[in-house]
């Protein structure tokens, strides 16, 4: 018996059953979620909502639910319009296309920061998202991992890129109290020294006195990405190594 798929995945698939009953619907989809994805691009997540969304396509509310059967199924199915397409992989071995995957994953991320917050809520549903998935686990076809190891480590890196975003994002962000007062990692070390117990945080105030954080705001523009995402790297290679290494040696005849 073939599964029934959730409606929203049907949605995304173009595999939804066209309904018989009333007038025919006088918009796209795509025309509905690309104006929802404007509206998250100009007024963030919190600008969206069915009404603004009615209101930017000049319809009734109502008229909406033709084309998503709720809130969170638009959030979904924005969640995949938003995303671009992954790099190719144009021959590259898996280490340096792992590591420009990466990158353009966080870069997506950084351009339209909402995303983050929808990253949360569900796994890859759209041909997009899963398309990302579907590269990467070809990236690693030639290196004796499993399809379950492949996966980790795509959901690994992924979440990798999403933290990093997160993480600029928040410190660039200009808006908020304690973003404008904390203002960047020297500040942010200094705010520490002044509030850290040396018998509770040893380890961190020593830290704090080596003035760490200052030299790492130095890393800010992209050294830093790039050296977490060398250890997950090297990480991933070891991995490839044991598994070569735990391999049973053929046994060959005598001639």
């Amino acid at each position: 018996m073939e599964r029934r798929l959730p409606p929203v995945v049907a949605r995304l698939w173009g595999r939804e059953i066209p309904s018989r009953r009333g007038p025919r619907p006088g918009l796209e989809l795509d025309t509905v979620v690309g104006a929802a994805v404007r509206l998250a691009d100009r007024d963030g997540l919190e600008g969206v909502t069915m009404s603004s969304l009615a209101s930017e396509l000049g319809v009734a509310t109502m008229s909406l639910y033709r084309y998503v059967g709720s809130k969170e199924e638009l959030l979904v199915v924005m969640a995949d319009a938003a995303t671009p397409e992954p790099p190719p992989i144009n021959g590259r071995a898996w280490r340096p296309y792992l590591t420009g995957w990466t990158r353009a994953n966080r870069d997506f991320l950084l351009q339209r920061p909402w995303l983050l917050t929808l990253g949360q809520h569900a796994p890859p549903l759209g041909p997009r998202t899963l398309r990302w998935l579907d590269r990467a686990l070809a990236a690693l076809e030639s290196t004796g991992l499993s399809h379950a190891e492949g996966i980790n480590i795509t959901t690994t890196l992924t979440g990798y890129a999403s933290r990093q975003a997160a993480l600029t994002h928040a410190m660039t962000a200009t808006t908020g109290t304690v973003s404008e007062e904390v203002g960047g990692l020297v500040e942010y070390g200094e705010i520490l020294g002044a509030v850290l117990d040396p018998a509770e945080f040893p380890a961190l105030d020593d830290a704090v006195r080596a003035n760490a954080f200052g030299a790492a705001e130095v890393w800010i523009d992209d050294a830093d990405f790039t050296f977490g995402l060398s250890l997950l790297l090297d990480g991933i290679e070891a991995l490839i190594a044991r598994k070569a290494d735990d391999r049973p040696t053929p046994i060959v005849a005598n001639p």
